[in-house]
């Protein structure tokens, strides 16, 4: 795809900032409609049998958000523009929209994820420096998620030889406040901040996962240095294994609490590793047309809808739907409902806040 017009940068915009409109519904919407543009069009009539307000994002709005991140030098990049990690389209769920500063010279194709424990132990930041350090010189960016611990020791260990934080936040929301002073030295050694949260975004729990997979997906491999049984660092392995990339892991001390994760990984078949040699030999030698399995293609409209979906249809498919993930496939079967009016049912209790998605693939209620 060419790069955007302005005109088209703005309804993008729009489009990603309105409610609930999240990377699936953005890919569904313009499926169904043909373009953003329609896309945009089409939102107030999908929202009338909703029952609560929706909001749409202004063109003044979403050209203020253009603007003010102008002036902060970074810049708004669809997928499918030059810009666009590629890496990164080929993960269920990607951004639509991504916004970066920085990183214009850096090697986003040679790039592996270094993340860990948030309370490191010495020896998890120092085995964290080491890695670190000989992947730069081989030719690696690292990324990570400019946490505190593991993640911080990775970033300031790559700062020469390239390295991306992703935020859970905005770009003006750097969390925690005192890595604030290493954003900043990422982008002046040339890195990269990478976000698809709006200016003024104040991070919240749920935002950190979906960060989580941006890491992951940026990147060949994910490595965990350090990690308790329940982390974020365990959910960035998952993530990159549903990704169809590979995920190492540093063995620990199993008195440590902060190594279970690891070794957890390791028995479950995580590449163990002792150096960075172990990372790089791995990836030499991985299937280079790996990634491509994932379908980076929008699919064409299936068709218009011949009646609108019944409240009939409403009524069965919430029935048919619970907590529980369900492919969209067996919705179908169960339901009886066409494929037509399926997509524009998903649509609506999408944009209602009623079910949400897992690995872009399966639908379920939205939890309590």
């Amino acid at each position: 795809m060419p790069m955007l017009t302005p005109a088209q940068r703005t309804a993008w915009l729009r489009l990603v900032r309105s409610d609930n409109v999240g990377p699936v519904t953005f890919r569904q919407l313009v499926n169904r409609f043909g373009s953003v543009e329609a896309s945009l069009d089409a939102l107030p009539a999908l929202m009338r049998g909703a029952g609560r307000p929706f909001r749409i994002t202004s063109r003044a709005q979403a050209e203020d958000e253009i603007a003010a991140l102008d002036r902060l030098n970074a810049r708004v990049v669809a997928m499918g523009e030059a810009d666009y990690p590629e890496h990164l389209t080929h993960i269920p769920a990607a951004p639509p929209l991504l916004t970066i500063a920085g990183g214009q010279d850096l090697n986003w194709h040679r790039t592996v994820a270094i993340v860990g424990a948030r309370n490191a132990s010495a020896a998890g930041a120092k085995m964290t420096r080491l890695l670190t350090t000989d992947l730069g010189e081989a030719g690696y960016v690292v990324v990570s998620g400019l946490a505190r611990g593991i993640d911080t020791a990775a970033h300031r260990a790559s700062l020469t030889t390239g390295t991306i934080a992703v935020l859970a936040g905005g770009l003006d929301c750097i969390y925690p406040d005192e890595n604030i002073p290493l954003a900043s030295e990422i982008l002046g050694y040339g890195g990269a901040l990478v976000t698809e949260m709006p200016l003024g975004w104040e991070p919240r729990a749920r935002d950190f996962p979906r960060r989580n997979r941006i890491v992951s997906g940026l990147s060949l491999g994910t490595v965990v240095v350090e990690a308790a049984k329940r982390s974020g660092s365990l959910i960035t392995a998952r993530l990159a294994l549903e990704q169809n990339r590979d995920v190492f892991a540093v063995p620990g001390s199993p008195l440590d609490p902060r190594a279970e994760g690891g070794n957890a990984l390791i028995q479950q078949g995580a590449k163990l590793i002792t150096s960075a040699a172990d990372i790089i030999e791995s990836l030499s030698a991985a299937d280079p047309s790996r990634t491509l399995l994932f379908e980076t293609e929008w699919q064409p409209d299936i068709g218009p809808v011949d009646a609108p979906p019944g409240a009939d249809d409403r009524s069965r498919l919430l029935s048919a739907l619970s907590t529980t993930p369900t492919d969209i496939e067996e919705l179908l079967a169960q339901t009886e409902i066409s494929p037509q009016a399926m997509q524009i049912l998903l649509l609506e209790f999408d944009l209602a806040g009623q079910i949400e998605w897992s690995s872009g693939q399966l639908v379920a209620l939205r939890g309590a």
